[in-house]
């Protein structure tokens, strides 16, 4: 059964350290995106991971979550504006209502955005969600 989004939401990432933020739910991106600075890469165990930090909040740019995660892929986006860039994609739990699912997430600077997070059609597809796009935050918030 399919579950009704707004255009934007309240989304918790609880694996990599995020109870709540908010997100631009995007059909016209097929990626999800997290804003991400100070990314380094390391290796733990044989495998790649990633350390980065997150503003959790547009309006307190003061409240930073550092956050690790394991790089589950390396690829290349094209941004809005026609840019390319490599990324790295890592897998995390997204909770957006009563649904929780894991999801992959490209780090990016967005810091030019209004939100830090953007919800791509991939995971909106995973999750059995339609986006009524007249509404804001239809699947409340935690």
């Amino acid at each position: 059964m399919k579950k009704l989004v707004g255009w934007r939401e309240w989304i918790g990432l609880p694996e990599i350290g995020i109870p709540i933020m908010q997100c631009k739910v995007d059909t016209g991106a097929k990626n999800s995106a997290l804003h991400a600075f100070k990314v380094d890469a390391f290796e733990s165990g044989g495998l790649e991971w990633v350390r980065f930090s997150v503003h959790v909040d547009e309006t307190d740019l003061s409240k930073i979550q550092l956050c690790e995660a394991r790089v589950m892929d390396k690829r290349l986006v094209t941004d809005s504006s026609g840019n390319v860039s490599e990324r790295f994609f890592i897998e995390t739990i997204l909770e957006i209502g009563e649904s929780h699912y894991p999801i992959q997430v490209s780090l990016t600077d967005r810091d030019t955005m209004k939100f830090n997070m953007l919800l791509g059609r991939t995971a909106l597809r995973k999750g059995h969600f339609i986006v009524d796009p007249g509404k804001s935050y239809l699947q409340g918030k935690k």
